[in-house]
């Protein structure tokens, strides 16, 4: 059953600025409210007092002040290690029956070179490949019958070590990226492990990414 409570968290969490907003204290819950009514009326089918909706919105904000500020903020604080890497490629191929064989190929010309960077993923339909720029021409070479769908040239990566506490609390990366979207970063890939993840970028902006992120323990 529907109920003022439900249909204002109900919204909150579909406008996620919004909900970080509230979590910080920094909304008035009264002009919120007034602002919001003909929404939450519509979606609940009467009427709405406005009291009841600000009611609802106190409590919300009082569970996000917990959720959002106290349990992730502990695990934001303890990142570890942030790396930092330029004169990036990212290639993105179609999956084929040899684009495997063909990247264990690529895999063991890199292995023989010092202070290469390379890291890929696949997901069903694609497979991704991020290398230093120096060993393009290798790539090239050994994937040159693959379908490319898009190459990107001049990205930087920015590598976060996150405590292990991160796979038990829920909205770790939201919040991270939450704050890169504020900023005006384009995340071009994610690439993660259980306790890191790994983010490219341009080069003109990974200056501002990383003091997003390192900021973010302080």
């Amino acid at each position: 059953m529907k109920t003022v409570s439900s249909i204002v968290e109900n919204y909150i969490k579909t406008k996620p600025f919004l909900l970080n907003a509230l979590s910080l204290g920094i909304i008035n819950l009264t002009s919120l409210s007034r602002n919001i009514m003909s929404e939450l009326e519509s979606e609940f089918g009467k009427e709405v007092k406005q009291g009841a909706v600000v009611m609802a919105l106190k409590r919300l904000t009082e569970e996000l002040d917990f959720r959002l500020n106290h349990k992730i903020n502990k695990v934001i604080k303890n990142i570890g290690e942030i790396t930092v890497r330029s004169a990036l490629t990212d290639y993105t191929f179609a999956v084929s029956d040899t684009v495997l064989n063909k990247q264990a190929e690529l895999i063991s010309d890199i292995n023989a070179l010092p202070d290469v960077f390379y890291t890929s993923s696949r997901g069903v339909n694609e497979i991704n490949i991020v290398v230093s720029k120096s060993v393009n021409q290798l790539v090239d070479k050994h994937l040159s019958n693959e379908k490319l769908i898009q190459k990107l040239d001049d990205l930087a990566s920015i590598t976060v070590k996150l405590p292990k506490e991160n796979i038990v609390i829920p909205g770790i990366y939201y919040f991270i990226f939450q704050r890169l979207a504020w900023e005006g970063i384009i995340i071009n890939e994610v690439i993660s492990t259980s306790n890191e993840f790994t983010i490219l970028v341009s080069e003109d902006q990974v200056d501002v990414a990383f003091k997003v992120i390192k900021d973010l323990k302080m």
